[in-house]
């Protein structure tokens, strides 16, 4: 049993050590993430920023004052898992259907693997007490919430410590903050000292669990006669008003599921003891079980009735695999309660949980490995749906084959253009095309993020110097290919200055308080090649104006 289990007296020294593993793996992030962080576009970058983020968070959930062999191997799985996930989702590039959303089924995985893990499900498997696994998952949950509301104050009082030492003109801490090797260890010596003294506080941890219980189970009661009256209308009326709703019911549908199961979980608690005699929230918790099934069948229905109409996508599909996990959980959990309806009930649907717990966070893995290519089963529907005939040319989405179904689409649309076909070859050259365009314009894009910002300044001011820096570096595109700086003067209110590139001319006001550049609208065209070559000044002109007992009267004119 673990730490996060077991009630027992303090280990002063784990909010040290997990600060202590906090900070090397920030620094270990910050120096193999080549100063980018985890959102590198590197693939062996992103694989060990992977690998340093999620096996020190295994490790600091599960490690104990007298068991650390088994966290560490545990911790060192999970990181492994997460790196090759990262990897792939990066390395790959384009040639995969959404990435992401393997690597976040990863995520889910391994969120379940963990209050598995620290129930010793490896050890006793299906003999678990399921009273273990529901107080960890609690315990989890909270210590995780706590740990980052920390990390927020924390950063709220750095930032609010570096401008107290700005008044005296002592920028150090806020020269401190802006290096990205701080910020990094910072965060996870904070969060790791956080999660540590939480973890110490078991005791405290399980009055809170039991207080959100609390809480949360009074909503139960009205979600439940919602849900009860929202089914009876749909059986009275017919759920014709979904398919008109095609885009919103389903997520809807599968949100009102989980907040069903998330309020009942909170009712039946870990066991009967602990669960409140209350009659009403005793029912609410039935209603709640039952309603799951009904809520997902509609919800499948809905994602059905999108798919007969536009076919599958890669996104599709990963909303279905969303659907078939909601409906398991509903279907399990109909059948405890119809089985155990003279009291079992709840014994039914706490085995359920743990039951489901482990195959999901099986399947989840599963999904997350290269193994299902959701992007070439969604091109082979797609083109039968065509060569069928359920889909016209003229109406057949060329371009979201060829930019959203990874390497299958590209090959699809490619056979596509030599197809023989008119319409279709037509359509299929537009969309390659197209899609070259967009990728040219993406690569343009991170060209000029990567590219050293060059301002040429025409003035002498250091302060305005260091605050246009400062605005250009969040606004990279104001200096695209390089700029000329101009101070425009006072305008009675703020300081303004005009940034000309060959692409446009912005300016730029300093806010009333002196601190921040605000960007103005900005200026046409001016159609220059090469700005730096290019002779930019500011002149004096006089305009006239028509005036009417002295009140001006339309534009001025030359």
């Amino acid at each position: 049993m673990t730490g996060t289990t077991k009630e027992h007296g303090d280990w002063p020294r784990l909010p040290w050590l997990l600060a202590a593993v906090g900070f090397v793996a920030g620094l270990l992030v910050e120096l193999v993430a080549g100063g980018e962080g985890p959102d590198t576009r590197v693939g062996w970058r992103a694989a060990a920023s992977a690998l340093f983020v999620f096996a020190p968070l295994a490790f600091a959930f599960t490690v104990e004052r007298d068991r650390w062999r088994e966290p560490l191997a545990f911790a060192a799985i999970i990181g492994a898992v997460m790196a090759g996930l990262a990897w792939r989702a990066v390395g790959a590039g384009d040639a995969i259907a959404n990435p992401e959303y393997g690597f976040l089924s990863g995520l889910v995985a391994t969120g379940l693997a963990l209050p598995l893990f620290q129930s010793d499900f490896h050890r006793s498997r299906w003999a678990t007490p399921y009273e273990r696994l529901h107080r960890n998952v609690w315990n989890d949950a909270i210590c995780g919430a706590g740990s980052l509301a920390f990390l927020g104050a924390s950063w709220l009082m750095l930032l609010l410590l570096s401008e107290l030492f700005q008044l005296l003109k002592l920028d150090f801490l806020e020269d401190l903050l802006r290096e990205g090797w701080f910020g990094w260890s910072f965060s996870g010596a904070a969060l790791g000292a956080a999660l540590g003294t939480l973890r110490n506080q078991i005791g405290i941890i399980g009055t809170l669990r039991n207080v959100i219980m609390v809480v949360l189970s009074i909503l139960a009661v009205p979600l439940a006669a919602g849900l009860a009256v929202f089914l009876a209308a749909m059986i009275v009326s017919g759920p014709e008003v979904l398919w008109e709703a095609t885009r919103r019911a389903t997520p809807i549908l599968l949100l009102c599921a989980a907040g069903a199961w998330v309020l009942a979980n909170a009712i039946l608690r870990d066991e009967d003891a602990a669960m409140s005699g209350n009659r009403a929230l005793r029912l609410a918790a039935q209603a709640l079980a039952l309603s799951i099934l009904p809520l997902t069948a509609f919800a499948a229905i809905s994602m059905g009735t999108r798919v007969a109409q536009h076919g599958l996508s890669p996104e599709r599909l990963w909303g279905l695999v969303a659907i078939a996990v909601a409906t398991a959980y509903g279907l399990a959990w109909f059948v405890a309660v119809m089985r155990g309806w003279r009291g079992e009930w709840r014994d039914n649907l706490r085995r359920a949980n743990l039951h489901l717990a482990v195959l999901i966070s099986g399947v989840a893995l599963v999904l997350a490995l290269p193994v299902l290519d959701f992007g070439a089963i969604a091109t082979r529907q797609q083109l039968a749906r065509l060569e069928s005939g359920a889909v016209t040319a003229d109406r057949f989405d060329f371009v979201a084959l060829q930019t959203r179904f990874g390497a299958a689409g590209r090959q699809a649309v490619a056979k596509l253009a030599q197809s023989g076909n008119p319409a279709v070859e037509k359509r299929a050259r537009l969309a390659i095309r197209e899609a070259k365009l967009i990728e040219a314009n993406r690569a343009r894009a991170r060209v000029d993020a990567d590219a050293p910002v060059e301002v040429d300044f025409r003035f002498d001011d250091p302060e305005l110097r260091a605050k246009v820096v400062e605005q250009v570096g969040r606004q990279r595109w104001f200096c695209r290919g390089g700029c000329v700086a101009l101070d425009l003067g006072s305008d009675g209110a703020a300081r303004r200055v005009a940034l000309v590139a060959g692409d446009g001319v912005h300016r730029l006001a300093l806010d009333p308080s002196g601190q921040e550049m605000v960007p103005a609208p900005p200026l046409p065209p001016v159609q220059v090649r090469d700005i730096s070559s290019a002779k930019v000044e500011v002149r004096e002109r006089t305009l006239r104006q028509i005036y009417v007992d002295g009140a001006p009267v339309g534009e001025p004119f030359e």
